[in-house]
């Protein structure tokens, strides 16, 4: 992983003085009609929100952002040191065609410090290497980012994804996206997250989003159910070694929508079910469907306050936990779609949307390109 254990030692300590449990923001914008619209909007957006964070991490995620690589999976990748990046790079050019690679382009930031190798690459799977492992290429590709993670010391692929990227580090959420240059890319949905770290380090890797392939999560809460539901995503191939429930979030959302090939909507009936006795209270169809779901993926119900964005080919999911802890506010004007965890974070880039509200506890929030 990209830290050392100083760092944790340092940030762990920095943490313990104190601690806000309703801490961290969530913001995210996506046009419907799939116009592409720069990173400004976003950064403003999550700047509002500031006291939330502790500058111990913030970050976005950001689709449709390139369009000229849109067939080719873009790695973006932490490095520790230059051999890391050579093991890396061997490790690729096995199993991928490499189509283009560069450091992301990056600006000196007051606030931001300690900065890893932060590099990019546009691949594809080799055909040969694809053949032989008998899998198709999203779940090849997302196999050889676990490699990486898990056994290339000093290297973190932290985006994975066709057409879209993560940026993050730790810092403040406007001084990531300063740092990182957002304002100068394009894409039809962005996601953002100002981090209040309560239980785990702050370093680079652990900012929000947490992403796999072309999924990624931003989430505002703490997660009580984290320990069983990592036990039990690790039962299908998954390895969680970041020690943070946000990646945990994140390989439920792929192995329930890629794996399983649930809806959103599923989805949410899952992560964020009914209790059994608003589930009883439903007729019909309904109440059969959700009482499957609840039984068949039991292993994958998430306790405790949570707020989240999933950020998707296409689309936008918005969830908050079934007794609504933590705050999220939608608006609408035309086709764009802000949420937030305040609504403030929208007004500031959307003075007069058309429409406000704050959707109900594990009232799921579909939003798809028209």
């Amino acid at each position: 992983m990209v830290c050392n254990l100083k760092e944790i030692e340092k940030n762990q300590n920095r943490e313990g003085k104190i601690r806000i449990p309703s801490g961290c923001a969530i913001s995210g914008i996506i046009d419907k009609s799939g116009k592409r619209m720069s990173g400004e909007a976003i950064i403003n957006s999550i700047a509002v929100m500031h006291d939330r964070s502790n500058g111990l991490g913030g970050g976005f995620a950001a689709y449709g952002i390139y369009p000229e690589y849109k067939d080719y999976y873009a790695l973006h990748i932490f490095y520790e040191t230059n051999s890391a990046k050579r093991e890396c790079e061997e490790y690729l050019e096995r199993h991928f065609d490499i189509i283009n690679l560069s450091k992301i382009p990056v600006r000196q930031v007051k606030g931001i410090t300690d900065a890893p190798l932060i590099w990019r690459y546009f691949v594809t799977p080799l055909p040969t290497k694809l053949n032989d492992s008998q899998l198709d290429e999203r779940e090849f590709t997302a196999k050889c980012v676990f490699k990486i993670n898990i056994k290339i010391d000093g290297a973190y692929v932290f985006s994975s994804g066709k057409n879209m990227g993560v940026f993050k580090a730790v810092g403040f959420p406007e001084d990531v996206g300063r740092f990182y240059r957002l304002e100068e890319y394009e894409g039809y949905c962005f996601t953002a997250h100002g981090r209040y770290p309560t239980n785990t380090p702050g370093w680079w890797g652990g900012a929000h989003p947490f992403a796999l392939l072309d999924y990624s999560v931003v989430h505002n809460g703490e997660i009580s159910s984290y320990d069983a539901n990592r036990r039990a995503i690790e039962m299908y191939g998954y390895k969680c070694t970041l020690q943070t429930d946000t990646e945990v979030i994140t390989y439920i959302i792929d192995y329930l929508n890629r794996k399983k090939g649930l809806t959103f909507k599923e989805i949410a009936s899952v992560i964020s079910a009914p209790f059994w006795q608003t589930i009883d209270g439903i007729s019909g169809d309904e109440r059969e469907t959700l009482k499957y779901l609840r039984v068949m993926f039991a292993e994958q119900l998430i306790t405790g306050p949570f707020s989240i964005l999933v950020g998707f080919e296409g689309g936008l999911m918005a969830l908050n936990d079934r007794l609504k802890l933590r705050s999220m506010v939608v608006a609408e004007k035309g086709d764009k779609v802000y949420i937030a965890s305040e609504e403030s974070a929208i007004r500031i880039i959307e003075p007069s949307p058309d429409k406000v509200w704050s959707p109900k506890g594990g009232e799921c929030v579909e939003i798809h390109l028209s």
